[in-house]
């Protein structure tokens, strides 16, 4: 997909947690859209953390589902038009801590590419 190719959805099929809407205008989606493989890159557990990986991408997905649940993080995935032909990728960490690793991930985006990934809002 290129940017050109994208479409976008408002309103997207996010959640609506504790009464806060989701969804923003399409222009401002069109200006965070980054053309990469990447659209988001998140974390699950850690040594602070009982949240596993298959928690975390079922609170994702029940959120795209209009479910009320908290993961207001990376929302903009939502408002895809084609959000669900989208694949979920994830690294096992032995000893490492993934709240380290997604900002080292996120740093390494940012040099590349000048801007977070698509769905992240705050790096």
């Amino acid at each position: 997909n290129t940017a050109s190719s994208i479409k976008f959805i408002n309103p997207g099929v996010g959640g609506f947690f504790k009464g806060k809407d989701p969804n923003v205008d399409i222009p401002q989606l069109e200006e965070k859209y980054v053309d990469s493989l990447v659209i988001y890159i998140g974390k699950a557990g850690g040594f602070s953390s009982s949240a596993t990986l298959f928690s975390r991408i079922g609170q994702y997905l029940k959120f795209g589902q209009t479910k009320n649940v908290g993961h207001y993080g990376g929302r903009f995935i939502w408002q895809l038009k084609n959000h669900q032909d989208l694949l979920f990728c994830w690294k096992p960490l032995d000893e490492e801590e993934p709240i380290i690793l997604e900002k080292e991930l996120l740093s390494f985006f940012k040099s590349e590419y000048g801007k977070l990934p698509f769905a992240n809002l705050i790096g």
